[in-house]
């Protein structure tokens, strides 16, 4: 059932360069960022909306019955542009908690859009992500693989101390792959988007380093696999291939 406290949105532009007009390529009869809409309503823990500067991203959002919110096309981050978002769609501060779910993750599992509020049950947790373990050294090695290091907790969750593109942490152990899935509790969204650019932050060009640096407490929870997102064309055949089309 959903959950009238909880937003899920889903920021696209068509910005991408390596694959232009990225939200509205076809996955399986349907644009990709409809693909990522219908996984976020299945997911059934919140209102969803997408939140987009471009009109034909509204427009085909719009012809499939989803909901959308305009905004500004200068946005430094998708966090800033959610940030406009929750204004616009909820000015009687109804909402609690906002899930920020990047529309380039076509074949993101419902199960695992609802995994990122398992963290939240903490009050101590200003945001939430998640992690899956690292399999091979190409993922531990890749710098566009980025790495969180974080202190276990019970339950399959880390109390996140790091996120690094680098081979993190040193020594024996599991190593784990973050997701770009975020939850945040409305006040940590309206802290971190009123923060400036971190040092780390700009160093690691890892804009959730600007939260731990201010004393942000992000907690990730771990599931079993990486929906990949797509960045290129041989991504994007791999998810028409997933998704039957």
């Amino acid at each position: 059932m959903a959950d009238s406290a909880t937003l899920v949105l889903i920021p696209a532009r068509m910005a991408a360069t390596r694959l232009p007009g990225k939200p509205l390529l076809d996955i399986a009869g349907l644009p990709m960022v409809v693909q990522v809409l219908r996984r976020a309503r299945a997911a059934e823990i919140g209102r969803v909306a997408v939140a987009t500067d471009t009109r034909e991203i509204a427009a085909a959002v719009t012809a499939h019955g989803g909901e959308v919110v305009m905004t500004r096309a200068d946005h430094p981050s998708g966090s800033d542009r959610i940030f406009e978002a929750l204004q616009a769609l909820d000015p009687e501060r109804r909402i609690e908690t906002v899930i920020n779910l990047q529309g380039d993750f076509p074949t993101i599992r419902p199960e695992q859009i609802g995994a990122v509020l398992g963290p939240l049950s903490d009050p101590a947790v200003d945001i939430a992500t998640l992690a899956a373990e690292i399999h091979t050294d190409e993922e531990a090695t890749n710098p566009n693989v980025v790495k969180v290091v974080g202190s276990p907790l019970a339950g399959d969750r880390l109390r996140a101390l790091y996120f690094t593109r680098a081979t993190a942490p040193w020594g024996d152990g599991p190593r784990y792959h973050h997701i770009g899935l975020y939850g945040y509790r409305r006040a940590a969204l309206e802290r971190f988007v009123a923060l400036p650019p971190s040092p780390l932050e700009q160093r690691e060009k890892l804009e959730q380093l600007r939260a731990l640096e201010a004393g942000m407490r992000i907690d990730v929870g771990i599931v079993d696999s990486v929906p990949r997102g797509v960045d290129t064309p041989a991504d994007l055949e791999t998810a028409r291939r997933v998704l039957g089309g």
